[in-house]
């Protein structure tokens, strides 16, 4: 993708996405696609502050789309953050839950969560962070996003 200069994205001999690697990045057109390429994403319909989901929970999303829309939540991994304790402040979309995977990435590290009723999280942090926090496999965290790195995507 760092060489291309578009992108087609097929799945089962369809194209379901033909776009600048960039904009495929910030907007996959379809789950699929998004964790494809490492972001995490979620199904729902569009409410007043954000995005119902499928399996009955709440994403907080600065974006806007018509009301009731179908559409997907995109959250690139770097904006996920950690912490040991519940984080106060601005950080709309907060969940508690358990670290089961860690993953060298370069220099980051990526941190599989599975947070209590929601679906699976993947967060992007430094090595660094990761022994600060002291993260193992079954290390509770907490996991927040702000709502302005929430991106909502019409399906």
């Amino acid at each position: 993708m760092s060489l291309a200069d578009r992108v087609l994205v097929i799945d089962d001999g369809r194209l379901v996405q033909d776009a600048h690697p960039a904009d495929l990045t910030r907007s996959p057109r379809s789950p699929w696609v998004a964790r494809m390429l490492g972001r995490n994403a979620w199904t729902g319909t569009t409410s007043t502050t954000g995005l119902r989901t499928h399996d009955g929970g709440h994403l907080h999303a600065a974006d806007s789309l018509p009301l009731g829309a179908e559409a997907l939540a995109v959250i690139p991994p770097e904006a996920v953050a950690l912490h040991r304790e519940q984080p106060h402040g601005s950080p709309r979309n907060v969940w508690h839950g358990t670290v089961r995977e860690l993953t060298a990435a370069g220099s980051r590290t990526r941190v599989l969560i599975t947070p209590d009723g929601a679906p699976d999280l993947v967060a992007e942090i430094t090595p660094q962070a990761v022994a600060e926090l002291a993260l193992t496999e079954g290390t509770r965290v907490w996991a927040s996003v702000k709502a302005t790195e929430v991106t909502l995507v019409p399906l």
